[in-house]
């Protein structure tokens, strides 16, 4: 596990913190007044820089219907070797679509950075009439339309990796696994502070002194991650399966090499360090990144040096590859 040195907050998130007084956790009771607080705390820290690529709109088949998708790639990019990433947004499986910066910022930097074929899904939220695993089909779909289209995109076949953030990341995960399942693995899959188990793991106590300091508005505390979870699976977690919380899944020798980044003041960050002591302990190969300094979806942070150091991160595991 790659650790980097904690410092508490960073000091652009301390300047803000103050927002976040007496605002609930994340959709728990919010008001007009906390709304407006929450996005005051999420706006941009600065200019996105966003680089120059060629994106195309997508409308891929889907057992619910058309899934849509983006395709993202360099202007210059022409080969038929490059690598290709099918990436999902998060949104507690409930909000966010392909233009948060966590789906379109990444895309494009990930595609300008390293040549990758981002391909970025817009699958179904979860609501009233809309369970899961409906989003993980809809991602499923995407990515077994991509594996069969890749000399069309452009992607060597062979490096073919999925990827996600948060409830994006599960849809990873899922995938990846669903794939293994199917004989068309991924070459690797990268998560960003995925929620893997319906029940929250318990929190290491480095994790634990660390959410002493987080403010509740910021905190998917064990109950709250249970009610959504719930909510989104239309049915007790008991009942939840591996294709909807892939952390359940019992051998995970069948998941392919990960890289895994979690957010230092994040309650989910114990999913993601559970999911990968599982994964090292069936012999998978795993890399894992606990960013400092920041809370839950540091890739949504605009303009921030945080993000600018993620980037670099997933770009380089992106050009490098797994280990093995």
């Amino acid at each position: 596990m790659t650790e980097l040195m904690s410092t508490g907050f960073h000091p652009l998130y301390v300047e803000r913190l103050h927002l976040l007084e007496d605002v609930p956790g994340p959709g728990v009771g919010d008001t007009p007044e906390t709304l407006r607080r929450r996005h005051e705390f999420e706006a941009p820290f600065g200019d996105p820089n966003l680089p120059a690529v060629e994106t195309t709109d997508l409308v891929i088949p889907g057992p619910h219907g058309p899934v849509p998708a983006r395709a993202y790639r360099t202007t210059e990019q022409r080969s038929a070797s490059a690598p290709g990433l099918v990436w999902m947004h998060g949104g507690a499986f409930m909000y966010g679509d392909l233009d948060v910066p966590e789906a379109d910022h990444f895309a494009r930097q990930m595609a300008h950075r390293t040549g990758t074929v981002v391909i970025s899904v817009d699958y179904r939220l979860c609501d009233e009439h809309t369970k899961l695993p409906v989003p993980h089909d809809d991602c499923f779909a995407a990515y077994n339309w991509v594996h069969e289209h890749t000399h069309d995109l452009g992607i060597d076949p062979a490096r073919l990796a999925v990827g996600g953030g948060s409830a994006g990341g599960n849809l990873a995960a899922s995938v990846a696994l669903q794939a293994a399942e199917t004989g068309h693995p991924a070459w690797q899959m990268l998560l960003a502070y995925p929620v893997l188990h319906p029940v929250l793991p318990p929190a290491s106590p480095e994790l634990r002194a660390a959410l002493t300091i987080t403010p509740p508005a910021m905190r998917f505390t064990p109950e709250g991650s249970l009610q959504i979870n719930e909510y989104v699976l239309g049915r007790p977690v008991a009942l939840a399966t591996p294709h909807e919380f892939p952390g359940l899944t019992a051998d995970k020798s069948v998941f392919p090499p990960s890289y895994i980044e979690n957010s230092e003041f994040d309650e989910l960050r114990a999913s993601g360090e559970a999911f990968a002591d599982e994964l090292k302990a069936a012999g998978g190969d795993v890399d894992v990144v606990t960013a400092r300094g920041v809370p839950h979806g540091h890739l949504n942070a605009v303009g921030s040096p945080m993000l600018e150091a993620s980037y670099a991160r997933f770009t380089a595991r992106l050009q490098n590859g797994p280990k093995a």
